[in-house]
């Protein structure tokens, strides 16, 4: 199999995966706006730490670890990528803040199983257009490569 072959193919794991990792950190701090706004309905409560667990651990953390690792591997068997201009610097950096929202809601998650709530729903409103704001910084930069 060629080089470009087996990039191609990995091009595609890495959008799968990247999709799979979005989804999660797109509905994750939805359930931390459900959380945090029905902290006193205890039954509730289990239900929805049972989700944000599940949903973290099962989907948005092999995701990322997927995303990463296709990402890297797509670097490495084209390391010319770096020289075809600003956007992949750009799309990296944005990469990098994606990765600290991820971690962030590993925090707050950490948080919610302890029956802590550290912030309002209308915090996390705000905190759940964040994943958005990112992609789309990412998706220009890789469309448009300026």
């Amino acid at each position: 199999m060629e080089i470009i072959q087996f990039f191609n193919y990995v091009k595609v794991f890495h959008i799968l995966s990247v999709i799979s990792w979005m989804a999660a950190l797109f509905y994750l701090p939805r359930l931390f706006v459900y959380h945090s706004e029905n902290f006193e309905n205890e039954n509730f409560v289990e239900v929805v730490k049972i989700q944000e667990r599940k949903l973290f651990n099962g989907i948005a953390t092999p995701a990322m670890v997927m995303s990463i690792l296709s990402g890297i591997t797509m670097i490495f068997l084209q390391p010319e990528l770096f020289k075809t201009g600003m956007w992949i610097h750009i799309k990296l950096l944005f990469v990098i803040l994606l990765l600290v929202f991820h971690f962030s809601c590993l925090y707050y998650l950490k948080k919610f199983m302890r029956d802590i709530r550290v912030a309002s729903g209308r915090f996390f409103r705000f905190y759940n257009e964040i994943p958005t704001i990112l992609l789309v910084v990412i998706v220009v930069c890789v469309v448009l490569r300026f």
